[in-house]
């Protein structure tokens, strides 16, 4: 059952510190690596207003699989001891890593429901390591839409369900505003190494698009052969049902034919029959993994486009530049 509602407004942004941000990088490249591997941690802070402040975090450790490791114990006890030495301990969501932006899954679904069932302002932070490297901070905070959560709590995601609730990959999930923030004397520190080591290289100019752009595009092509079979489930629900119909239809013309044969010869009508029992209709195919894929397909197609974008401008400003020396 949902705890009751414990915010005056809805979350509307979020804020977090620099020295998080650090700590969840480290994380991710620490026992992420270059192998992809999935990490994840929780998120420490509070609520001011409709703001939800990050101010803290911690990891979840690698033997978290292993068995006779209590996960919820072990979040416990580092809250306790975060208490203790005065620190943010307000649980407000947790955080995971991914490669190229392909987080929207059934998993992530669950964990974020189940956090958003017990902590309503919880929110679920997305840090990607390869946008990161290649071009700029990648971190994105995530919650479920009041209609998703509806939708989850009836477990029921059938197309009768999402008309109901008016779901649909666009508003599954509903991204937050956020913004990083240090403290003054950070900012500080920052203007002073940036005049002492000013920050070098062109990477920004290099025409390149990179490895980036192709791999969204070939993530993009996975996701449309996934939504394609799903799509391909549901099409062959529609001809049972359809091919059930026509069924009926003949039961019931054969039924009555007969009927008419025994009143012409004076006998008793056949007893009616229940056809949900002679003619039991196809389980009906959820509709979340199309869902799911299609809100993926939706991010890869941004960041298509965004990329696309970039790319185009460089290579317009270096075509100007090179028909007219002059301004170079």
């Amino acid at each position: 059952m949902a705890a009751p509602s414990t915010l005056d407004t809805p979350v509307a942004r979020v804020q977090i510190d620099g020295l998080v941000v650090l700590k969840i990088i480290k994380h991710c490249e620490e026992e992420g690596g270059g192998h992809g591997e999935l990490v994840q941690g929780v998120l420490l802070g509070l609520v001011q207003g409709d703001t939800l402040e990050i101010t803290n975090c911690f990891p979840f450790p690698k033997n978290a699989d292993e068995d006779g490791f209590d996960d919820e114990q072990y979040q416990m006890e580092m809250m306790r001891n975060l208490r203790h030495v005065n620190i943010d301990h307000l649980h407000v969501g947790w955080y995971q890593s991914t490669q190229y932006g392909a987080f929207l899954n059934k998993p992530l679904m669950d964990s974020q429901f189940n956090y958003q069932n017990s902590i309503e302002e919880s929110v679920v932070l997305i840090y990607d390591p390869v946008k990161t490297a290649k071009s700029t901070l990648s971190l994105k905070p995530y919650r479920l839409t009041p209609a998703a959560i509806e939708a989850y709590k009836e477990d029921d995601f059938s197309p009768d369900s999402l008309k109901k609730h008016g779901l649909g990959y666009e508003n599954l999930f509903e991204e937050i505003p956020i913004v990083v923030k240090n403290s003054h004397l950070i900012n500080a520190l920052v203007c002073e190494v940036e005049e002492v080591s000013p920050p070098s290289g062109d990477s920004f100019l290099s025409l390149s698009s990179g490895n980036l752009l192709e791999k969204n595009v070939e993530l993009l092509m996975e996701q449309v052969d996934e939504l394609n079979q799903d799509i391909n489930k549901y099409v062959n629900y529609q001809r049972q049902i359809n091919k059930l119909a026509g069924a009926k239809q003949q039961y019931l013309y054969k039924r009555e034919q007969e009927n008419k044969a025994r009143a012409e010869k004076g006998e008793d009508r056949l007893p009616d029959e229940d056809l949900n029992k002679l003619f039991k209709a196809p389980t009906v195919p959820p509709r979340l993994d199309g869902l799911l894929s299609s809100g993926q397909m939706d991010i890869y197609c941004k960041e298509v486009n965004k990329l696309a974008s970039q790319t185009f401008g460089k290579l317009f400003l270096a075509d100007a530049l090179q028909s007219n020396p002059s301004l170079s």
